[in-house]
């Protein structure tokens, strides 16, 4: 991609922040849209996002903006970044203004809790026949990726994944650096069931810490976590391998044990005793596992799959379930062959 091209990263918040700076700091103009305009004059007059990702300066190709048409039009790459609740609004505002071949990311890591739909489904079902007619490619941009320690420079790898494997190539062009390694893949559902799956087990692996319990435990719940996602994944036609890649493994035990994880951090609270609501006030940012929770059990029930784990935590988080029961009613289950 040249360094004319434009990009539109949609959604200010700390990963859409350091994507955007990614995209910048190689020189590629990219656009950084908020739907707070006030907001979004300060960070243009700052030049830095203080509330998101603060000690962090704009390259001087980040441009932050409240124009929505404007960041959009004439883009050849639009990634979005918008939290699942809100993406279906913000996206159907986006479709209408997207550029005959452009290249739209979901950097989402959710599922809609009303359809069941992951982003690209969403994506979609929004643009139907205009998807082919206007050569629009879908993808997902997914791995360990705090958004702090990229905005750092800290070496991280992750995938890109698109039906289309070349447009996966350009893709891994256009976001890949010296220190943000970017993998291809054509997996689409399989990336997408795994990020937003993670988080459900990383609110899991948060409450086991909070309840004071050890390594073994959360080396458990990664365990089995990962054998949960995978058979939802598979059900919906995902490729095994994908949940053994960076996206899968790789996600899941940065998320289920890094500090900077918002879902570890709900869990954490929940097992030491804190009501859901108190937490989620506390927080500046959207932990995605709490509505993802409702959105996959719902999804799992449809499907008939079993997923003990996600169960549990559906049950702490939606019914009032006491953490240290929710533990022993898992681990008392009939027992089973690996």
């Amino acid at each position: 991609m040249s360094n004319s091209a434009k990009i539109a990263v949609i959604g200010a918040g700390s990963w859409g922040t350091a994507i955007a700076g990614v995209l910048s700091g190689k020189g590629l103009m990219t656009s950084l849209w908020g739907h707070q305009p006030v907001f979004m004059e300060t960070l243009g007059r700052e030049r830095e996002n203080k509330k998101y990702l603060p000690g962090f300066l704009f390259s001087d190709t980040l441009t932050p903006a409240a124009d929505l048409v404007a960041t959009v039009q004439g883009s050849s790459t639009v990634c979005m970044v918008i939290p699942s609740h809100g993406f279906r609004a913000v996206f159907t505002q986006v479709a209408p203004l997207l550029e005959k071949g452009c290249l739209v990311v979901s950097a989402v890591k959710g599922i809609e809790n009303e359809s069941l739909m992951t982003m690209t489904q969403i994506m979609t079902q929004i643009l139907g026949s205009e998807l082919q007619e206007r050569e629009i490619s879908l993808a997902v941009l997914s791995g360990p990726s705090f958004a702090k320690e990229v905005a750092l420079g800290m070496p991280t790898a992750v995938t890109i994944g698109c039906a289309n494997i070349e447009k996966a190539k350009d893709l891994q062009q256009t976001f890949g650096t010296e220190r943000f390694r970017v993998y291809a893949s054509c997996d689409v559902i399989g990336l997408e069931i795994s990020a937003a799956l993670k988080n459900i087990v990383a609110i899991a692996a948060g409450i086991s810490d909070g309840l004071g319990y050890g390594l073994n435990s959360r080396a458990a719940l990664i365990t089995r976590g990962l054998a949960e996602i995978k058979r939802l994944g598979v059900k919906m036609g995902a490729d095994p391998v994908t949940f053994f890649g960076l996206s899968g493994l790789g996600d899941l035990v940065l998320t289920c044990t890094g500090d900077l994880s918002r879902n570890r951090t709900v869990g954490l609270k929940l097992g030491q005793g804190k009501k859901l609501s108190v937490i989620l006030d506390e927080m500046e940012m959207v932990a995605e596992g709490v509505k993802t929770t409702k959105s996959v059990y719902d999804l799992a029930n449809r499907l008939a799959v079993e997923m003990p784990i996600l169960e549990q935590v559906y049950q702490i988080l939606y019914q009032n379930k006491t953490c240290s029961v929710a533990v022993m009613d898992l681990l008392n289950r009939e027992m089973r062959i690996e």
